[in-house]
Order: structure tokens, then sequence, then C-alpha cells
């Protein structure tokens, strides 16, 4: 049986500091996933994302007020509310 994590190139990666697509001063969603094919150019076929969900930050992001969300400086899922 082939498991793709023996030979998988895994990136750990934190929006806030990975790519700003629109130069406010912190990394977002849209810069990431501009980045994509840049990654997978360097052989990354896994991303494992830093927490990026809505916090109030007093334990580095992983105090998590919302799973389902994220973080509005990051972002948005574009999801409408009435979804």
């Amino acid at each position: 049986m082939d498991r793709w994590y023996r030979n998988g190139v895994i990136y750990s990666l934190d929006i806030e500091t990975f790519q700003d697509s629109d130069d406010d001063g912190v990394g977002d969603l849209c810069g990431l996933t501009d980045r994509l094919n840049y990654l997978g150019r360097l052989g990354v076929n896994t991303i494992w994302l830093n927490p990026c969900h809505p916090s109030p930050r007093r334990d580095g992001g992983y105090d998590i007020t919302d799973y389902y969300g994220i973080d509005p400086r990051f972002g948005s899922l574009g999801i409408s509310p009435s979804s």
C-alpha cells in the first residue's frame, strides 16, 4: 500500500506572514492561492496551515473562537451570510 506521506513534501505555512496580496501588511488567503503554483514547483504537495480561525490571539492563535470561520485579517471563505 502506497502511503503518500512517506514521500510527500509537507510545508507548514503561516498565512499572516506568507504572502500579502493587498499591501495591508498582513498575508491573506488570496496571496496564498496566488502562490500555490510556486509551491508546487518547489515540490510541495501538502500544506499544513497554522491557525487561521478567529481568535482573541491570547495563545498565539490557538485559542480559537470559531472553528468554522477564517480570521477576517486573512480574507473570507467566500460564503455569503445567507448560505
